[in-house]
């Protein structure tokens, strides 16, 4: 290819709206262009660099037995409605009438369409295991879109669907697909790791998520350097010990416009532990008390699984006077009655603690939990901090951010249950099918390779996921014996099988260098007159800065020994 015939537009500056670093230099290099908000058009540059992740992507999952299919993006409300999501998947979901007012959903994942597919073979169990992928359209309605393509409204997923006769076959199948995407992730030239996760509105028995640490993640795991434990902080805990007061009468205290913990623990002048937080919640239209210690946060993801509804949300300052007699800041469950309590398990046995008192003004000092309340159940609830020690060897954890980049989910009954998708066993009865859902982001991987392999001239592109191999510079005129030499060069390699990109365009240079560095091709071959006096190329690497200089005729095994010492990185 011919720069000056390809469409590469690149940026001089930093578009102002761009804040991740992969968002600044895929718009600067020429890979994408925003059409509106969350949605983006992929130019050839960026599209070549799909089709190479995509190209890694096929190859890995064929290798672990999985086969590709192609399903609708556009799926009729009934199944979902079947499956219980119409309604909890909420507003994320892109819902359409056609003209005869059937309701349509824009799929945001395909679990429905699989298992409807699923349940309409009438599978053996000489049928099974089953593992059907595709890479496909999602659409979700993101209600703010932002990093670029890592949170978007539109985007490409590679999507694998296993279905097994029992949970030993799911496991299998599951691990199948773990070791599958670890080697799909190392041959990007990732640095990765895998994180246990909550399964969230997909549902199902366990998940993880492989996830790649970088400063602008969205995510956050915590991470144990000492035994190697990782964890979404939606599902993160750790060996905290809570600690103990001594146990005294209950009081109450006047504490004027003292609402907050802090306010409060500095009035009374005690540690924040020793406060006890506690928050009103409606689930299902009926109030929650939720209690954690003072100084903690609740954590939502923890709080749906104590809480086991799926709608719940924080009240409003009406409905906590209603249902407690006190405004924001003064109440606790001490002598309500009639609302049900979850308790944080760091909350258990203690005493000594202050909340509210259910009367403007004023807080309870000495509360017993045993004692003054009658909790209906202790669960998980806090979010982990950083430094806390780690659950499996008490090494400190520390809270990086992330950006997930896969997702892997044990589904289990969760679909084929309530879509009745079944198989017949071998003693002739109808069983539910075992199921397991594999989710990679494929947009998200030329966004994780950037955000890990840049400089400040640009980006680096690993060989395997590169949108050309090679760069030749021509240093002259295209008329010219160099502009001659770089042709043909050019030519050789793509009959070799390399794919190349000659740089003939006008300019300067400096130009050609600055715009080669931005766009990120692993070599460049810069062909000039000073060089061809001397019978030489000089051939640089775009990760290390390594120059040497080759005769015309010695580039194309120079490009093969490089080749082979990148093309599968780590390995």
């Amino acid at each position: 290819m011919l720069w000056s015939k390809a469409f590469i537009p690149t940026l001089k500056e930093v578009p102002a709206e761009a804040e991740m670093i992969s968002h600044q230099l895929m718009l600067r290099a020429g890979l994408v262009r925003q059409l509106t908000a969350g949605v983006y058009e992929y130019l050839p540059l960026g599209w070549k660099v799909m089709l190479q992740a995509m190209k890694i992507v096929r190859e890995e999952m064929d290798k672990a037995g999985a086969q590709e299919v192609y399903l609708p993006a556009l799926c009729p409300a009934e199944l979902w409605q079947e499956s219980g999501r119409w309604e909890s998947f909420g507003d994320e979901m892109f819902r359409l009438k056609d003209r005869k007012k059937r309701e349509y959903a824009l799929c945001p994942t395909h679990e429905e369409v699989i298992t409807d597919l699923a349940r309409a073979q009438r599978f053996s169990y000489r049928d099974l295991p089953q593992n059907w992928y595709q890479m496909q359209v999602k659409f979700r309605d993101e209600p703010r879109p932002r990093a670029g393509v890592i949170r978007v409204r539109h985007f490409t997923m590679k999507d694998a669907y296993s279905m097994d006769r029992d949970q030993a076959g799911l496991d299998r199948s599951y691990l199948a697909m773990r070791e599958a995407y670890k080697k799909i992730f190392t041959r990007c030239g990732l640095k990765f790791f895998i994180a246990g996760a909550s399964s969230g509105l997909m549902g199902g028995s366990g998940s993880q998520e492989f996830m790649v640490p970088s400063p602008s993640g969205e995510d956050t795991c915590a991470v144990c350097e000492a035994c190697g434990y990782a964890a979404n902080i939606q599902i993160a805990f750790s060996k905290i010990q809570a600690p103990q007061y001594p146990d005294q009468p209950l009081s109450e205290v006047h504490t004027p416009e003292k609402r907050t913990v802090e306010e409060v623990s500095q009035f009374l002048k005690v540690p924040v532990p020793q406060l006890m937080k506690s928050l009103l919640y409606i689930a299902d239209d009926k109030p929650v008390f939720i209690l954690v210690r003072g100084g903690d946060e609740v954590n939502e993801d923890k709080l749906q699984k104590a809480i086991g509804t799926g709608t719940f949300r924080s009240a409003t300052p009406e409905e906590v006077l209603k249902h407690t007699g006190a405004n924001v800041g003064f109440i606790s469950p001490v002598g309500v009655k009639g609302v049900r309590i979850i308790a944080d398990e760091l909350l258990k046995d203690a005493c000594g603690l202050v909340s509210g008192a259910c009367k403007d003004q004023y807080h309870y000092q000495g509360i017993n939990v045993s004692r003054d309340l009658k909790v209906d159940s202790y669960a998980d609830l806090r979010l982990i901090k950083n430094g806390e020690p780690c659950p499996e060897c008490g090494k400190p954890v520390s809270l990086t951010q992330v950006i997930e980049l896969g997702h892997i989910f044990k589904l289990g009954l969760r679909y084929s249950k309530s879509l009745n998708a079944t198989f017949t066993d071998e003693d002739g009865t109808q069983k539910p099918l075992v199921m397991g859902s594999y989710g990679i982001g494929i947009d998200r991987i030329a966004a994780c390779i950037i955000e890990q392999s840049h400089d400040k001239d640009g980006i680096i592109w690993p060989l395997a996921v590169a949108p050309y191999q090679a760069l030749i510079t021509l240093l002259g005129e295209p008329t010219s014996e160099a502009g001659q030499l770089a042709l043909n060069i050019h030519d050789d390699l793509i009959q070799a099988g390399f794919d190349v990109l000659l740089d003939d365009r006008p300019e300067r240079p400096g130009f050609k260098f600055k715009d080669a560095d931005l766009i990120g091709i692993p070599v460049r071959i810069n062909v000039g007159e000073k060089g061809l006096r001397e019978g030489m190329v000089e051939i640089r690497q775009r990760k290390d800065g390594l120059v040497v200089k080759a005769r015309p005729e010695e580039i194309k095994h120079k490009l093969q020994e490089m080749t082979a010492a990148q093309i599968w990185p780590g390995r």
